[in-house]
């Protein structure tokens, strides 16, 4: 079939999120569940705040500061705390020190110290190594599992007496005038047209004093609050896709590993890491920045291909992939920063503000140490029975004369100069860390993802052999994939898509969600893993019954 055009801009194509279903301006039933702190989201940031504000409620009570008690409440769209949780991941351990300053590192739920690690660029045939980037030396981090972080914080906060509520997204902001006052969970047991089936359980709302949006990547409910508070920042958000396989090996690997070039193209922006996490297991995936310009680049067929590069084949022959998965990350930087992340009663943390450093690959510690910052200004909040944004707004004083700020300020140009394409962006990049920062001055603009023109043409044959390299729907077999067939759709997809922007969708998706048929794109919605990277060239992502999609077990 010939294409029609030669060149596509997503955004063209991309219909706008349901703002009046996501912020909704009327009374809270009466039989709304009272709280005081609700976190929207179980991942770090939810689960470091939930802990850090129950243990400050814990010493004002035991001191006799007089707050009372105080009701908190964790909100996750998952069925079970970590299912959802996909890393890398390499964690930097400060801020689990500093919220559990009792503890040593040997208690924490880390695999294991980074002993040795290795940065290789790659040809299509061979790879050679170059140093080890400042910003990349991971010397003190350890190799975790993402999901059993979660779990293991889940623990704590639980044992602290924080209401945990697992299988609860969030599916709107409930506010007064300009005030959030709660949020409204998602119905469920909808049939596929929306009308109530037979295990029908209609929505909850969750009335809360202070409302922090932890929802990670591409949040809606956060989309929505920013939007509707007018909240801009310098430059757009932009983000990068990540597809991830756990291997069962036959070869232990020895070290961490990340790689620059093949298979990607010089002007697509990532690469690729493997991580030991025990002798037999490693974590290997790729990450691609969203912007590339190739409409058929498929990141999930990239790391099949980088499967069978010399550098990690002999690792994975003979192995088994136990577990695959996909995560949108936030690559924009200090300059993408929200101009404020706190409201009359809502404050926004983690991912969902935007907090990862891309030249060092970490995010983890920074979501955490929001969390706790969150809770820090909620508590004080609480205290002063005032949650207005004046209130509040030492969160941000707390964010910003952090470590978050400081390392997003010295990396600020880091990510945005390999707009000028890969070995130009290097050189920048390596003036950059030269200089903190400092060259070459000024902020470089930045357009959204969408935005990006894309290149049509015809997409490189790819056939499975179903040992080492696997098509998406065997992959998201292997992502525990829970979510019912006959589920009302939760995609909002434009209108009249030409059949070229349903071929960038095909190429898109990690998870097998769109596929063109002759000149038709066809949604398979209960497909979805949840790694909203439609949400950020195509169709939007809007939240569904709760339990729906991956459930990863050692990610």
């Amino acid at each position: 079939m010939t294409e029609t055009r030669t060149e596509l801009v997503p955004a063209r194509y991309q219909p706008e999120l349901p703002w009046d279903k996501l912020i909704r301006k009327e009374p809270l039933d009466p039989e709304a569940v009272p709280m005081d702190g609700v976190f929207v989201g179980g991942g770090p940031a939810g689960l470091a705040g939930a802990i850090e504000l129950a243990r400050l409620v814990k010493k004002d009570k035991e001191a006799g500061g007089g707050l009372g008690d105080v009701e908190i409440a964790v909100l996750e769209k998952a069925e079970t705390l970590g299912a959802h949780s996909l890393s890398g991941a390499v964690v930097n351990p400060s801020a689990l020190r500093e919220l559990f300053p009792e503890l040593k590192d040997s208690d924490f739920p880390l695999r294991a110290p980074v002993a040795q690690e290795r940065v290789y660029f790659m040809t299509g045939s061979g790879s050679f190594r170059i140093p080890t980037p400042p910003t990349m030396q991971n010397h003190g981090h350890y190799v975790a599992s993402l999901c059993e972080l979660v779990r293991w914080l889940g623990e704590k906060a639980e044992a602290l007496g924080v209401n945990m509520f697992t299988g609860y997204p969030a599916d709107a902001l409930l506010v007064e005038d300009d005030r959030v006052v709660g949020v409204r969970t998602t119905p469920s047991g909808l049939k596929r047209d929306g009308s109530p089936g037979s295990g029908y359980a209609p929505p909850t709302d969750v009335a809360a004093r202070v409302t922090v949006l932890s929802e990670g990547t591409r949040g809606p409910l956060t989309q929505a609050w920013l939007r509707w508070q007018q909240v801009g920042s310098d430059n757009p958000q932009i983000y990068a896709l990540g597809v991830k396989e756990l291997w069962e090996t036959k070869k232990p690997l020895d070290a961490i590993i990340h790689t620059m070039g093949w298979p990607l193209p010089a002007d697509a922006f990532g690469g690729s890491f493997c991580y030991p996490l025990e002798p037999n297991l490693v974590a290997l995936g790729l990450v691609v920045g969203l912007d590339y310009h190739d409409a058929t680049l498929d990141v999930h067929v990239l790391l099949q291909r980088l499967k069978q590069h010399p550098l990690f084949r002999p690792y994975l022959e003979g192995g088994e992939m136990v577990e695959w998965g996909a995560k949108t990350i936030p690559e924009g930087g200090y300059y993408a920063l929200p101009r404020r992340r706190h409201g009359n009663g809502v404050l926004v943390t983690g991912d969902a503000a935007g907090f990862v450093e891309v030249a060092s690959l970490k995010g983890i510690h920074y979501a955490m140490l929001s969390g706790m910052y969150a809770a820090r200004a909620a508590f004080a909040a609480l205290k002063r029975d005032d949650t207005r944004a004046a209130s509040l707004a030492e969160y941000d004083r707390m964010v910003d004369g952090s470590s978050i700020v400081r390392d997003l300020r010295e990396r600020r140009n880091m990510r945005l100069a390999f707009k000028s394409g890969f070995y130009l962006g290097g050189i920048k990049a390596g003036l950059m860390t030269l200089t903190k920062g400092a060259f070459p001055g000024g902020r470089i603009e930045m357009e959204a993802d969408a935005k990006a023109p894309r290149r049509v043409g015809l997409a490189e044959p790819f056939t499975p052999d179903n040992k080492l390299t696997f098509a998406k729907v065997d992959a998201v077999f292997k992502a525990g994939n829970a979510t019912r067939d006959d589920i009302p759709p939760h995609l909002v997809v434009g209108q009249d898509v030409p059949p070229e922007v349903a071929t960038l969708y095909q190429h898109m998706c990690p998870a097998g969600v769109y596929e063109r048929s002759g000149d038709k794109l066809v949604v398979n919605a209960p497909n979805c893993v949840d790694c909203k990277a439609t949400d950020v060239i195509g169709p939007r992502w809007t939240p569904r019954e709760g339990g729906s999609g991956p459930r990863y077990r050692r990610m």
